[in-house]
């Protein structure tokens, strides 16, 4: 079925597979092409061109170009360009929400949300806009001064994934504009209408300020594209979003040739209980990070790490919660959770229930398939020893492990025990628990909570985690830095030429 969303956002038949510009698409009618498939009825919504490692040679060098020019605008008026642009996102959120949802799965409300990040994101840029601070340092030379400041970098890569197929690239994006870089976005192939949507609101914004290659995207090959641009030197900076062994990739090349990068990689994240915590709250919280996006954030609870007097009674109240969710087309604001992305997280979702059984995990609920079209499971529930290898990795599905244990200690270090740190919660009332949770014998992750679940991350702070999740930060605090260069400066105002360290020279 047509939606008229797809028309409001300029999705046709048959889409462009890079841009730079209000009239600056590639669109080679002799490109091969991928469908978009979405995963709410398994039919074919569009399909994408895909670009080459010419024309993405071509989108970089418009984007260096465009770079030239950009980083000479105040930061201010640059910070202009991203109001509005987060004024137009404001605009489409509605039909842009729903191609989220369209095209990968997650409930409407949660497609409105992630729009509502990118506007959120923009306002956030334009407020930074006036403050790139650099700091002033006292000199131990007579006559000196001293200070930081702060430049633009260049050309920004972005690589994202598909289950969160545009804010992602806002977070990146619009800190990276009001920083004075360009950006070149490479979406997920799962995704790509998201972008070609993004990219005609972006045309338009930059066209009201007569710019062009500020924002940037193409589609293409992970093998060919893909490569290609995170080996070129162009790209000053890549941020990518994905799985660990992605990411490890992304990292070997690009310090190859010694570029910067921001990972965004694998969550492994567990919500701990205590024997204090209030466990209508804890269900509540737990209930929206593992079943949200039918499991498929990076920041969605995998484990559920309990004190073993209250696991029976949150374990019954939790199964009451999973039985009453209801599963469908997610465009319907009725339903709570859609389809996983394609076949094969389904496929990968069977591997993962089968190691479980194999290493003595018993299902407490849940698991089958859906008999429907599209790709549609029940979320399942699972008690399983902490340390069993399945529970070490990342499955992206709707499972979620209850570890019991016997004190907070046990918790936190079962918490710990994982590869990955990206987010990480506890419910407690226990004041002692909760600053221990928190403090460096606590959470080894980037994002630690305390009565509230792993998922849902604000755009004011810096979004991100440590371990096999990456190390790298989005989005808010001073995450701007890593857009921009550091230059200290020394000024000798005096009539002198003293040395630093009081070293003498010559003749004096």
């Amino acid at each position: 079925m047509r939606h008229d969303f797809l028309d409001e956002l300029g999705i046709e038949e048959v889409n462009p597979g890079a841009g730079w510009g209000k009239d600056s698409w590639i669109d080679d009618p002799d490109a091969r092409t991928i469908k978009s498939i979405s995963p709410i009825d398994g039919e074919t919504i569009a399909r994408v061109r895909l670009v080459s490692a010419k024309d993405l040679d071509m989108v970089l060098s418009r984007s260096q170009e465009a770079f030239e020019t950009w980083r000479v605008m105040p930061a201010p008026k640059r910070g202009e360009v991203v109001r509005i642009l987060g004024e137009e996102l404001r605009k489409k959120k509605d039909p842009l929400g729903k191609l989220v949802t369209l095209e990968m799965g997650k409930i409407v409300q949660e497609g409105w949300g992630e729009v509502q990040e990118m506007v959120d994101i923009c306002d956030f840029a334009v407020g930074l806009s006036r403050q790139l601070y650099g700091k002033s340092m006292h000199s131990e030379r007579p006559f000196h001064r001293m200070y930081e400041q702060w430049h633009p970098l260049g050309v920004v890569g972005v690589i994202s994934a598909f289950n969160f197929p545009v804010a992602v690239w806002a977070w990146n994006a619009a800190i990276a504009a009001v920083c004075g870089d360009t950006t070149v976005w490479k979406p997920s192939s799962d995704v790509p209408l998201c972008a070609v949507a993004v990219q005609h609101i972006a045309n338009d914004v930059m066209a009201k300020f007569d710019l062009e290659g500020i924002f940037s995207y193409v589609v293409g090959p992970g093998r060919e594209v893909g490569e290609k641009l995170i080996a070129d030197p162009r790209v000053r900076l890549v941020s990518a979003t994905g799985s660990t062994p992605m990411g490890q990739r992304v990292a070997e090349v690009v310090s190859t040739r010694l570029g910067r990068t921001i990972l965004e990689l694998g969550g492994n994240n567990a919500v701990l209980v205590d024997g204090t915590a209030d466990l209508e709250m804890a269900v509540r919280g737990v209930l929206f990070g593992a079943v949200g996006t039918a499991g498929q954030r990076c920041t969605s609870t995998r484990r559920v790490i309990i004190d073993k007097q209250v696991s029976g009674e949150f374990v019954h109240r939790l199964v009451k919660a999973y039985e009453s969710i209801p599963i469908g087309d997610p465009l319907d604001e009725a339903n709570l959770m859609g389809p996983l992305v394609h076949h094969g997280a389904i496929q990968d979702m069977a591997n993962a229930l089968e190691k479980i059984a194999q290493q003595g995990g018993q299902v407490v609920y849940g698991g089958e398939t859906i008999d429907r079209p599209g790709w549609y499971v029940k979320p399942c529930i699972v008690r399983i020893r902490g340390d069993a290898p399945i529970v070490q990795e990342e499955t992206f599905a709707p499972i979620l492990y209850i570890n019991e244990v016997g004190s907070v200690e046990e918790a936190i270090a079962m918490n710990n025990m994982v590869p990955q740190g990206l987010s990480s919660a506890m419910f407690t009332t226990n004041l002692q628990n909760g600053e221990k949770w928190l403090s460096h014998v606590g959470s080894d992750c980037g994002i630690a909570n305390i009565n509230i679940g792993t998922s849902g991350a604000e755009i004011g702070g810096a979004f991100g985690g440590e371990k096999d999740t990456g190390g790298g930060r989005e989005s808010g605090s001073d995450s701007w830095k890593q857009y921009m260069r550091r230059q200290t400066c020394t000024i000798n105002w005096g009539e002198e030429l003293p040395l630093a360290q009081g070293i003498t020279f010559g003749d004096e």
